[in-house]
């Protein structure tokens, strides 16, 4: 494809919200250090299990189809178990996004009967780093236990990974313990600078670093599906290897990392937030997207002002529903695929940068720069002030690429 050759990005007006992600507490048996929420203590002011359950009343009138609930971890609220039944009465499907320590045989069941269909654990790295980065030796273990034991309850398992400079050498090594568990989803997302993760700057992937992280998992994908068809097996029974959406975007990799094997084939398609999908914080705070910072993007009280009465109103939650070119600013306002990707993740960017419009850590951007025998480099010039879903900020330089690179 030309450089001159621009994406038509045509807009959806469906917008509800299908996809929830909700925090029931901030409670964590964890304090992670790359935690965007600083979870560990929950909120003094969260919503009780009557809220929750009127909450669940509220996502079925608007069309919700999905709530992933996360927290903290959220089976330590009392609440979790009724929110599930309720939701899955309601026609809902509910998922569990966890770290996986404390989640025994017993709770699991518990889940099962109420509804729960999907867990999903968190594992940051090979045992070593992702104990040191959970805070908490045994979590590697527990969160593997918690796997074997939902696959043996008959739960659909994944697996998500942050990606940082402790992870970024260790996902082929990784790759090759989650298929031996019998995994067949991996998710992987950039740790962005926000909560804990703000603090530690130093860990922040640079935008040339990128390049390697999505040829390593595209390799590792087609290699998965070399396997399967080698042994005359369906492609959905090896690992199916997904990125977030604050990674990749566009060249060779895009489609088999985005695109689940034996559906329809999809690549980037722009910000979702506040399209379909929605959060709930656990003191009642509205947000288009769980990964937004709070400070710019809340919009309401859940408890004070209904779904209904915001959704496809805000302005917090609309910011999606036009054309957001106007705003794209640096190498993205240039770019050919500026009319579909709109400047890739939002709140990604908003965390590195300070506003939307500008995403250095795009895939597309980093080697686009490196034919033309350049690199970014991200500056950290200003640090988080503390609270949960907070950032500091970064600037952008451009340099030469090193010739020994």
């Amino acid at each position: 494809m030309s450089q001159s050759r621009r994406v038509h990005n045509p807009l959806h007006t469906d917008h509800k919200p299908r996809h929830v992600v909700w925090e029931l507490t901030m409670l964590c048996n964890h304090a992670c250090a790359h935690c965007g929420s600083r979870a560990a203590e929950a909120r003094p002011d969260e919503l009780d299990t009557p809220d929750l359950l009127a909450v669940c009343d509220q996502l079925a009138e608007a069309g919700t189809t999905e709530v992933a609930l996360i927290g903290g971890e959220a089976y330590l609220h009392p609440g979790m178990v009724p929110v599930t039944r309720r939701l899955t009465e309601l026609g809902i499907r509910v998922i569990l996004q966890t770290g996986g320590r404390g989640l025994g045989r017993a709770r699991l069941t518990t889940l099962k009967a109420a509804g729960l269909v999907q867990v999903g654990v968190s594992i940051d790295g090979l045992e070593a780093t992702h104990d040191r980065v959970r805070a908490s030796p045994g979590s590697f273990r527990a969160g593997m236990r918690t796997l074997e034991l939902a696959r043996e309850l008959g739960f659909i398992t994944s697996v998500n990974t942050q990606i940082h400079r402790l992870v970024v050498d260790e996902l082929r090594a990784l790759c090759g313990q989650l298929q031996a568990k019998g995994i067949r989803g991996w998710r992987c997302q950039l740790t962005a600078p926000m909560g804990r993760a703000a603090d530690r700057p130093e860990w922040i992937l640079q935008p040339w670093e990128v390049i390697d992280v999505i040829d390593t998992l595209g390799a590792l994908q087609l290699e998965a599906a070399r396997s399967a068809r080698d042994a005359g097996l369906p492609v959905r029974s090896v690992l199916d290897i997904g990125i977030s959406n604050n990674l990749g975007y566009y060249g060779p990799h895009d489609l088999i990392l985005r695109s689940t094997p034996g559906e329809e084939a999809c690549t980037w398609n722009g910000c979702q937030a506040g399209k379909h999908v929605f959060s709930i914080e656990s003191d009642g705070t509205m947000k288009a997207c769980p990964s937004l910072p709070t400070a710019p993007y809340r919009v309401d009280d859940i408890r004070q002002t209904a779904v209904s009465e915001v959704w496809g109103q805000h302005p917090a939650l609309t910011f999606n529903h036009s054309s957001r070119e106007d705003e794209l600013w640096g190498f993205c306002k240039t770019c050919m695929y500026a009319a579909v990707c709109q400047g890739g993740c939002s709140f990604t960017a908003h965390t590195l940068l300070g506003r939307r419009g500008n995403f250095p850590q795009c895939y597309w951007r980093a080697t686009q720069l490196k034919k033309r025998g350049r690199r970014e480099r991200l500056v950290h010039v200003a640090p988080a002030g503390g609270a949960p879903y907070d950032f500091g900020r970064f600037e952008v330089l451009e340099e030469d690429w090193p010739a020994d690179a």
